[in-house]
């Protein structure tokens, strides 16, 4: 009797345990992934550029950078609509917007880079020569 009840303890024991853990998991994020590389007006990969990310309800933002071969890697998303926006050097993407995502899948996205600066030049007064 005595070790029925001591077995039965020690399952309910692990079960609060595993249970705690799956909580623990869901309160840090979930298991989505977005990956993908960024591009550049030429369509060169670009190294070092920055990647946003964020809830389509603009929740949760996030920021990461490319590596060398233009490459980045968005992990433990929760399942939500998200979008993405790439910048380099004065250029940006369009936004990617409402990217569906489930919780455990992973999507590739390639965002491009537009010509940097060209729709600031009509609004930017031209310096004078001295």
């Amino acid at each position: 009797m005595k070790r029925k009840l001591i077995l039965a303890m020690l399952l309910l024991g692990i079960g609060l345990v595993c249970v705690s853990g799956v909580q623990a998991q869901q309160k840090k994020g979930g298991t989505g992934t977005l990956r993908g590389v960024v591009l550049g007006a030429d369509g060169k990969a670009v190294a070092a550029a920055g990647v946003s990310c964020e809830s389509s309800s603009g929740i949760h933002p996030r920021v990461v950078h490319t590596d060398a071969k233009g490459r980045f890697v968005i992990t433990g998303l929760k399942g939500d609509n998200y979008d993405l926006r790439a910048s380099a050097n004065g250029a940006y993407s369009d936004w990617e917007k409402n990217i569906p995502l489930t919780t455990g899948e992973t999507k590739e996205i390639t965002l491009r880079l537009l010509n940097g600066n060209t729709a600031l030049s009509g609004i930017l007064p031209a310096k004078k020569k001295q």
